[in-house]
């Protein structure tokens, strides 16, 4: 059966709707890389070291980790997106509170920990939205979205450090609140129980989408399987490896930069975010590229990457080269986390395939929270040395 195109109007609406979760999911991404220039501010108004300061950034990162399941689970059990979008800015403005009234470290540490879970659900909530678009526009602008916010948090942490002190670099995800009133309104009619949208405005709205986020846990057995398939296993730890070495770049990289060109913080962030944003979108040529390179040759170029970007980034000389270190990194890993799903996928039952994608994306947050402290504690014993 052939497919009409859409009206018109009907991609306007969309357009629409993917620039407005792509909003909400920018800021939730800033958050990680937002505080990585504002750090060593940080630890001198706490009066810890920078090793311990750079726990801002981890514990973003675990926040992040703990928090996508939880709320990717309430997502199927009540109110849908709209509940979640409501749950999640609460923890977000709660997290936010507690991290900047926090007197010291440990309760900052506890209120980036909770706005991270937060955002977390924000971004659940803005991919749920998105799976109504079949034709993937929607989910594919949110992705960008993410990704433009985790670049470009580098200079905008930096920025509102410098103007507004070092702890506004540390609430960057509240920027999500801005659009919660219309994001409500795109959840539209989501009541208890899934129904369909009830708001009453000219837009055709069609009921949620039955994500793997949406089926009922109690019945769903243990990943065993998935634990045990070898092309799961072999993408998920290579995904853990980029995104190690990608977020602890995040955080090493532009310490290189500063140290050897004596920029300060803004600058800095500036042209750290370019050099990210740029391997970012390059990652698309990686993409088109990946058929015809195949899955073993992939790989290789994946890690092999990834390895190049790591000893440039941490032993070039040069600013530039540790620059493009720094976007070979963002290049591999954004490339990767599309392609290496569906490898981490393609050899399982397709019941099996959401929880697969879950568990997968679990490896990339973990290296979120890794890779900012093992920058940190190579940073810290190589001083020591």
């Amino acid at each position: 059966m052939t497919t009409l195109p859409a009206p018109p109007e009907a991609r306007r609406t969309t357009a629409r709707s993917g620039l407005l979760l792509a909003a909400l999911a920018a800021p939730a991404a800033m958050g990680v890389s937002g505080p990585s220039l504002a750090l060593p501010e940080a630890a001198r108004a706490l009066a810890v070291t920078p090793a311990a300061a750079a726990w801002l950034m981890t514990a973003f990162g675990l926040g992040m980790a703990v928090g996508t399941p939880l709320l990717s689970a309430t997502a199927g059990r009540r109110n849908g997106a709209a509940g979640v979008v409501r749950a999640a800015a609460v923890l977000v403005a709660l997290g936010a509170l507690l991290t900047l009234l926090a007197p010291g470290l440990p309760l900052a540490i506890a209120g980036r920990a909770l706005e991270a879970a937060g955002a977390a659900g924000l971004n659940v909530a803005a991919f749920q939205l998105a799976g109504r678009d079949r034709s993937g526009r929607t989910p594919g602008l949110v992705a960008i979205g993410s990704a433009a916010g985790g670049t470009v948090g580098l200079f905008a942490g930096a920025a509102v450090a410098g103007a507004l002190g070092w702890r506004a670099a540390l609430v960057l995800p509240l920027l999500s609140l801005l659009t919660l009133r219309p994001v409500l309104h795109l959840a539209g009619g989501e009541e208890e129980g899934g129904g369909a949208p009830t708001r009453g405005d000219d837009t055709p709205r069609t009921p949620a989408v039955s994500l793997p986020l949406d089926t009922p846990r109690t019945s769903t057995p243990l990943p065993l399987d998935i634990l045990r398939d070898r092309r799961f296993l072999a993408a998920a730890a290579l995904m853990l490896a980029l995104s190690t070495v990608n977020f602890g770049l995040m955080y090493a990289a532009p310490r290189r930069v500063a140290a050897l060109t004596g920029w300060g913080p803004v600058q800095t962030g500036a042209f750290a975010s370019v050099a990210a944003l740029a391997g970012a979108l390059l990652s698309w040529q990686l993409v088109r590229a990946a058929p015809s390179l195949g899955p073993a040759r992939l790989r290789a170029v994946l890690a092999l990457g990834s390895a190049v970007a790591l000893v440039l980034a941490v032993s070039a000389p040069w600013p530039v080269a540790v620059l493009a270190g720094s976007g070979t990194s963002a290049l591999v890993t954004a490339g990767g986390q599309g392609l290496l799903t569906g490898a981490a996928t393609g050899s399982l039952p397709a019941a099996r395939q959401g929880l697969a994608i879950g568990l997968f994306n679990l490896a990339f947050l973990i290296g979120v929270a890794a890779g900012p402290a093992l920058a940190a504690f190579a940073d810290q014993t190589v001083q020591f040395i």
